[in-house]
């Protein structure tokens, strides 16, 4: 059982931190200084002595599911907090309607994201992997013709989705003299466009016929789902790369294997799948110009530390009866 002194601060709901799909260990004395952790694999065997006592749910992944039962068993609860930006795995309405605030955790995410979306163009266009995978079971001193890679400096990255984390990349991607398109619900203002040389596609398809590299980074949504199907990849160029750093269902899957299988594309660098991680034998992982990285783009110790922070602060504010810095409105 809690002790009096540990139900005195605010108890949130998580998933036991360490376990699978649970905040890190390394992040306990964050959320500890100001709530007591109530893991759900507590929860779901004491609920009648323990759901009086939650005002706080923090979502990490989606081990822990927020539905209808949930809320329902909670009466004293205010808000949730998701670590990371995207809430297409909440409900926020059903999860508004019980009074209840939904929060999240954007702008720390934003450098980190746009990181990984380098590193994968990089790693697929100098073929980096191929190349460790040869230094360590290399039977020959000789590197094979199909071991070349091609230049990132000077091609052209097509960035489709610049927001935050769009616009990130764009200033990365400039440094390395790129030529850069984007593609955006919203044309930027002329002095952000002319900051980092990117040129606005009104049309999407402008984008695919010209991108050396085209990046995926929009948020999941009906208008998103299944973005980039088999018409938009056979508008890309035979010795393009697809780059996916948004969300998994943004891209259709089956249509980017058969568009690898007929060569129609050059290669795919992903950090988000459908399911994730992908079951072994999936297709993608066959191919040997695909890289499949398991949802890792805010994945460092600076990042996660920042984001569990932003779920402590958006969760106090909340408790206080103050307005979250970070509330999802729907």
């Amino acid at each position: 059982m809690y002790s009096q002194l540990a139900m005195a601060k605010p108890c949130i709901l998580a998933t036991k931190l360490g376990a699978p799909g649970g905040i890190y260990q390394c992040y306990a004395p964050c959320i500890e200084k100001h709530f007591t952790i109530i893991p759900q694999e507590e929860f779901v065997q004491k609920r009648n002595s323990l759901a009086d006592n939650i005002q706080a749910v923090f979502v990490w992944g989606g081990a822990l599911k927020v539905d209808s039962d949930l809320l329902q068993s909670l009466p004293n609860l205010k808000v949730v907090v998701n670590g990371g930006v995207g809430v297409d795995h909440l409900d926020v309405p059903l999860i508004n309607s019980f009074g209840v605030k939904v929060c999240n955790t954007p702008d720390v995410v934003d450098n980190a994201t746009a990181d990984i979306g380098m590193g994968l163009m990089l790693a697929s266009a100098r073929k980096i992997l191929e190349g460790h995978n040869f230094s360590v079971s290399h039977d020959t001193e000789d590197l094979p013709e199909s071991s070349m890679g091609t230049d990132v400096s000077g091609a052209t990255l097509g960035i489709i989705g610049m927001g935050r984390i769009g616009y990130k990349v764009a200033k990365r991607a400039s440094a390395f003299d790129m030529k850069l398109l984007y593609h955006n619900r919203k044309q930027r203002p002329e002095q952000e466009e002319w900051a980092v040389g990117a040129t606005y596609c009104a049309k999407m398809e402008d984008l695919l016929r010209s991108a050396d590299f085209v990046m995926v980074v929009v948020n999941l949504s009906p208008q998103t789902h299944k973005l980039i199907g088999a018409k938009e990849l056979a508008m890309m160029k035979p010795t393009a790369t697809l780059v996916n750093i948004s969300r998994g269902l943004v891209v259709d899957q089956d249509a980017l294997v058969d568009a690898l299988q007929k060569k129609a594309i050059a290669a795919a660098a992903l950090d988000v799948t459908y399911p994730e991680p992908l079951p072994r034998g999936h297709p993608l992982l066959s191919f040997p110009n695909v890289i499949v990285l398991p949802h890792i783009g805010t994945h460092t110790r600076e990042t996660s530390g920042v984001m569990v922070e932003r779920m402590v602060t958006n969760a106090l504010a909340a408790l206080s009866g103050g307005a979250p810095p970070d509330e999802v409105k729907v």
